[in-house]
């Protein structure tokens, strides 16, 4: 089948199984169908028109529009995850209809795997709005691991009602979820204005679990490393040296990001009263970096440095690279670091690049 009348959901399903059988996770050729079949589900309606054509939905979850992007996680003990952040498209081509979609989608996937919708249930007014605002309402992530089964978690969007309540949205879902008191200290951390310090994200962990883990995520626009370690004051446990090699390497060495925004999030889990658990910085290297060899030499740094076994991503790379990395840039959109509870580690994420290739950027526009 050639590209013109492949489908979105046969591109990316067919991605999935060989990423995951690549870096170790498909035991058998059955949970390799079973991902596949799980992504192509989650895609909804959307996921049926050929990549031949444009995409119908300009999805925002990456630059081409594709509605997916995949991330390959390890943590300290060099155990893999493949995860994947995805917009579910509906009937038609409006945040309402992808959201619809992902609503009727919902209680079939917590009946198939058992989690709860408590967590759901007790802020989905607040983003949920009738008449959505920005660029989407609900994203979902998918982590597949080594003989466990999928784990989702849902992305909103603080600025569904416009970015004057952004915050109070934010303060609203935390409380209502049991973190109401670690409010007042994110706060205070940001610059004034609703323009620097943005909120990007509230997202929702859809577990077995009682408690559920929450993230509160934030873009850093014109930011820097003293901005990320003010925010990062919000969390315990933060290690500060890490994250400065991290920036430092990731980012190519410079002080301040004035392309891209750099990104954190806080994560929140149960006894978190006035600071979070855990805390994560998200650097676009597409923008700081010429092409994907150069954002690739960082992402093996990375993982040399914290005595990573490099080969995972490569063989990622193997599955999802369908160019010469020097003729590109955005393949490797981000790098992140995890520190703090619940657990440490570095993710690369990966663009499936279903409907356009980013050109290199010149050196000069990269430093």
């Amino acid at each position: 089948m050639g590209k013109a009348t492949l489908s979105l959901a046969d591109d990316i399903s067919g991605l999935t199984s060989e990423l995951c059988r690549a870096v170790g996770l498909s035991h058998s050729t059955n949970a390799a169908e079973e991902y596949a079949d799980l992504v192509r589900e989650m895609l909804g309606p959307g996921g049926d028109r050929p990549i031949g054509q444009p995409p119908a939905w300009p999805s925002d979850v990456a630059d081409d529009h594709t509605p997916v992007e995949f991330s390959l996680a390890v943590d300290r003990a060099g155990r893999p995850a493949v995860r994947l952040l995805l917009e579910t498209l509906g009937e038609g081509t409006s945040i309402e209809a992808n959201v619809c979609a992902a609503q009727e989608l919902l209680p079939r996937l917590a009946e198939r795997y058992g989690f709860s919708l408590a967590a759901f249930d007790a802020v989905a007014d607040l983003f949920l709005p009738k008449h959505p605002q920005g660029r989407f309402a609900w994203w979902w992530s998918v982590v597949l691991r080594l003989g466990l089964p999928p784990a989702f978690k849902i992305y909103f969007n603080p600025e569904v009602r416009g970015r004057a309540v952004a915050g109070e949205l934010v303060e609203a879902g935390l409380d209502r979820l049991g973190f109401g008191g670690a409010y007042p200290n994110l706060r205070r951390r940001l610059r004034p204005g609703d323009e620097l310090d943005r909120y990007s994200f509230f997202s929702i962990d859809l577990h077995t679990q009682p408690d559920p883990r929450v993230k509160v995520y934030l873009s850093h626009h014109d930011g820097d490393l003293a901005q990320l370690l003010r925010t990062a004051g919000a969390a315990r446990q933060v290690e500060e040296e890490q994250i400065r090699e991290f920036t430092a390497i990731a980012g190519g060495h410079r002080g301040r990001f004035t392309g891209r925004p750099l990104i954190s999030s806080l994560s929140f889990l149960a006894g978190d009263t006035d600071r979070a658990s855990g805390f994560s910085v998200y650097l676009p290297v597409r923008d700081y970096a010429e092409d994907d060899e150069v954002a690739l030499a960082r992402a093996h740094a990375l993982l040399a440095g914290h005595g990573l076994d490099r080969a995972l991503l490569d063989r990622a790379l193997t599955v999802l690279a369908r160019r010469p990395l020097n003729e590109g840039v955005g393949l490797i959109p981000h790098l992140s670091l995890r520190t703090g509870r619940p657990h440490t580690g570095l993710t690369v994420y990966l663009s499936a690049e279903s409907y356009a290739v980013t050109p290199p950027r010149p050196e000069s526009l990269a430093s």
